[in-house]
């Protein structure tokens, strides 16, 4: 039979798929043998049948009630014993860090009789018995019966008042107890369960179902995380951190995750419990000052934390709870950072030697650099700060302030930037957050939900900003100084200095733009950076080269580490005060007109190319002839009919043209009149291009073109233009490639015949994947997209990422049936994939020679390229 159920000891850190990211690293400290509560990890494997078949594997009950009688053995209690109870917490625990899954829900055992045996436990502490019970009623509530959260906090506001939830006494909170019990039977029409046992299979049921819960739904999607893992479930016997001042709970890191900085980080609250401090209920103090409330339990903090960080070989990201002087570790997992300290650190580690350079590389990627080369604030710009909080999650953001997570998704949507403004953020504000340029918060740490989902994220937050009296039933929140600030107003938020000013700051390059650009490396992250890119170029295979079609954006793809033009589009040379002859070209009635057409464009080709060859002195070019619908050149079918029809300004020409439209026009024009087709429908169109190219070559010594011909599908029609391709450069003296872009699916599967015309392929991956799924991404992306990515159908955007399955397998066979027909074939991807870490990923591992991108996304694609190649090297190392 299969195993469902594992011990602490029986697991590792390498069982994360099984026992989840939880269960796998509470197993590691236990074997390590750092002070962590007994218990036990239900596997994703029970949770993915769960989902499957709609109930628990056969033998499930059984094994768990094994595990916990053990548990109950070695507590030397039972769970939920009247005179003297276990208690044990419940938590989701999957793979990957998900803030969209279930929340904790502890002290699972206590009922109207174990809450007095809990009492006597403590010595007598009721409030500390009813507080416990008070908790457990409301987390069970909301996370397991699915009660509005509100419902209990606004029971818990009436009660204390303007005093803290600390303050309430025994009697107050034996009260809010029944208070709560009220709420559940009024919510859901039964009782709150007594039986410590039906109470812990209802919680594991709940974190079951919290995976398909739509905030995790929505984490997953936004993380690309698979949606076939399934969660593991921990169960672990209680300790408290609410006994008092002797107790509380905290959360470390074993160095700043905002920065990197190496030191003591993390945030500590007295007398509190579990979700106290990440929920941001009441401000946390700095994890020194622990050291003058516990210097012991402080000083074996820090000495678990060495131990950890050496051990993981990475920064930590720990929970902790003191119960009366008693250190417990609840939690520990590799810690989510920000863009910045993931480069900063990585360089840390290997100068203390314990990580290589290589694993460096890989411990950095593409999307994190993407977030360094975002702009920040204009030092030099005038603005009015109105409060300072804690710097939670770097960057600068500017938007309109909304207030709840429904209204951030609606601005967003109509395309306005927006920061989310909230006391503190619980799961629930998910969806706006991530629709938000930023967040603001009044209360909350560090460590706090906000701060722990904008780092993973990178979103830029500012936390515990507690100057802020914010009013979210009034949509405003005032400033000091009388300052209000109502929900549309402007408001710029620094995430890196804790700053928050009135209105819109400007924003000016990063500090890693500008090191692109060709400053020298200065300051620590700017140096881990020009570190980490030096290596990762050194051991990439992959070229990276621009999709550029002005010298302007040559010059810049060259700055940022180009290695050649990788598609120049000549369709955006024959655009604004062009088109005129573009309709010349149309309107003739012969040979002579259409002649005097191309000759009047060759000279503007021509300089166009000069300009681009000596930008990128040579390096190669490839320059896609021609490629878009013939109706982008010309006017507008309706505009036209309606002023050649009502207008006594219309000329013969524009009758000329009206009737030369109607004649061009198509139904569906991206299939139509394009490409190649186009070349060949209008004589001479193709051979002005490449004389152009020929002349611009001359005339720049060490040019190197590359000629490709757009949307080939057969090789009769390669043939025909290359033949007077090489003509043309026969007779010139010039030297060129001539290949084609793969853009058509029969392109991709008679790659072998056109191969034999073609000295290269450039994957056009747009078309592809439009033709391959049978949809204009213009037309799709706002329709169904999004549902498709509800639906799963999608994992993401086909647009984004390579469909591997579907494209991607396109890809492969061309790139196999080309090089076995020409085996010097060289191959690239010249479309908007060419940028995107999992295509570049994708493109290393097929084979493909170079990827060609947007300029600002080269050095993204020059790390993945390199991060590819030293994954490769690893995963060969490790065989």
């Amino acid at each position: 039979m299969a195993k469902y159920v594992y011990d602490f000891p029986e697991g590792n850190r390498n069982l994360k798929d099984l026992l989840g990211g939880k269960g796998a690293n509470l197993a590691e400290m236990t074997n390590l043998g750092l002070p962590v509560p007994p218990g036990f990890t239900i596997t994703t494997e029970a949770c993915r049948h769960y989902l499957a078949e709609g109930s628990t594997p056969g033998g499930l009950e059984q094994e768990v009630a094994e595990h916990l009688d053990a548990l109950e053995s070695r507590m030397g209690r039972k769970l939920g014993q009247a005179d003297d109870p276990l208690l044990v917490s419940v938590r989701s625990g999957a793979k990957f860090s998900m803030p969209g899954m279930m929340e904790t829900v502890l002290n699972i055992g206590l009922n109207d009789e174990s809450v007095h045996g809990l009492a006597k436990q403590a010595g007598g502490n009721e409030r500390f018995a009813w507080d416990s019970y008070r908790r457990l009623i409301q987390m069970f509530g909301k996370t397991v019966l699915g009660i509005d959260g509100e419902l209990f906090e606004r029971a818990l506001d009436a009660v204390k008042g303007k005093r803290q939830d600390t303050d309430l006494d025994a009697g107050e909170l034996q009260r809010l107890v029944e208070t709560y019990k009220g709420v559940v039977r009024e919510q859901t029409g039964g009782d709150f369960p007594a039986d410590p046992r039906e109470q812990m299979r209802l919680a594991v049921a709940a974190v079951f179902d919290s995976w398909n819960a739509p905030r995790a739904i929505l984490y997953r999607r936004q993380e690309r995380i698979p949606a076939d893992l399934g969660t593991a479930v921990n169960v672990m016997a209680m300790v408290f951190g609410n006994y008092g001042d002797d107790s509380g709970t905290g959360v470390a890191f074993t160095r700043d995750p905002g920065s990197g900085l190496q030191g003591v980080y993390g945030d500590y609250l007295q007398n509190a419990q579990g979700e106290d401090v990440v929920a941001g209920i009441r401000n946390t103090i700095p994890l020194q000052e622990l050291e003058r409330l516990d210097k012991h339990a402080y000083g074996e903090l820090l000495a678990i934390m060495e131990t950890l960080e050496n051990h993981y070989r990475d920064l930590c990201d720990i929970e902790f709870t003191i119960e009366r002087g008693k250190l417990w570790m609840l939690q520990t997992r590799v810690g989510k950072r920000t863009a910045a300290a993931a480069f900063c650190i990585a360089t840390q580690l290997v100068d203390q030697g314990l990580i290589t350079l290589d694993e460096a590389v890989t411990r950095v990627t593409g999307d994190q650099l993407a977030q360094l080369m975002f702009p920040r604030f204009d030092a030099g710009a005038d603005r009015k700060t109105i409060a300072k909080g804690m710097n939670a999650s770097p960057g600068a953001a500017v938007g309109r302030a909304v207030f709840c997570s429904e209204r951030a998704i609606e601005l967003s949507e109509q395309g306005e930037d927006v920061i989310l403004v909230r006391r503190e953020t619980n799961p629930d504000d998910l969806a706006g957050m991530i629709a938000a340029r930023g967040i603001l918060t009044s209360r909350g740490g560090k460590t706090s939900h906000a701060a722990v989902v904008a780092r993973g994220m990178g979103k830029t937050c500012v936390c515990g900003a507690e100057d802020l009296e914010v009013s979210t039933d009034e949509r405003r929140f005032t400033a000091p100084g009388g300052v209000v600030v109502s929900e549309g107003d402007l408001i710029s938020i620094d995430g890196t200095t804790g700053e928050v000013f009135l209105g819109e700051v400007p924003v000016a390059d990063s500090e890693v733009v500008e090191y692109f650009e060709g400053a020298e490396p200065d300051g620590e992250l700017v140096r881990a950076v020009d570190r980490i890119m030096r290596h990762a170029d050194a051991n990439r295979r992959l070229g990276v080269r621009a999709n550029a079609d002005t010298p302007r954006d040559a010059a810049r793809a060259r700055r940022f580490g180009a290695q050649g033009i990788g598609l120049c589009r000549t369709e955006h040379m024959f655009l604004g005060e062009r088109r005129r002859l573009v309709e010349d070209l149309v309107l003739a009635s012969d040979g002579d007109e259409r002649q005097a057409a191309l000759d009047a464009l060759e000279p503007l080709q021509k300089a166009d190319f000069v300009a681009i060859f000596q930008a990128m002195d040579g390096d190669p070019v490839t320059i896609r002839l021609i490629d878009p619908p013939l109706h982008e050149f010309l006017p507008d079918i309706v505009d036209l009919s309606v002023r050649v029809a009502t207008s006594p300004d219309a000329t013969d020409k524009d009758r000329r043209l009206l009737a030369a439209v109607k004649r061009l026009h198509e139904q569906n024009p991206m299939l139509g009149l394009r490409g190649v087709r186009l070349g060949l429908v209008i004589p001479g169109l193709f051979a002005m291009q490449v004389r152009a190219i020929v002349q611009a070559s001359k005339e720049v010594p060490g040019s190197r073109p590359e000629i490709m011909i757009p949307l080939v599908a057969a090789v009769q029609e390669l043939e025909s233009v290359r033949e007077e391709a090489v003509k043309i450069l026969a007779e010139a003296g010039v030297d060129a490639l001539i290949g084609t872009m793969i853009e058509v699916p029969r392109a991709a599967l008679t790659a072998g015949r056109i191969a034999e015309a073609a000295e290269f392929f450039s994957f056009g991956t747009n078309d592809l994947t439009q033709m391959s799924w049978g949809f204009s991404r213009d037309d799709v992306e706002a329709s169904f997209f999004s549902r498709y990515l509800d639906l799963g159908i999608f994992g993401t955007s086909p647009f984004e990422t390579i469909d591997r399955e579907g494209v991607g397998r396109l890809i492969e066979i061309a790139a196999e049936q080309g090089r076995a027909a020409r085996p010097g074939l060289h191959l690239g991807i010249c479309g908007e994939h060419g940028g995107d870490p999992g295509s570049v990923h994708f493109c290393h591992e097929v084979g493909l020679d170079y990827v060609s991108c947007s300029p600002f996304r080269i050095p993204v694609a020059r790390l993945e390229a390199g991060r590819a190649a030293l994954k490769d090297t690893g995963t060969r190392r490790n065989d």
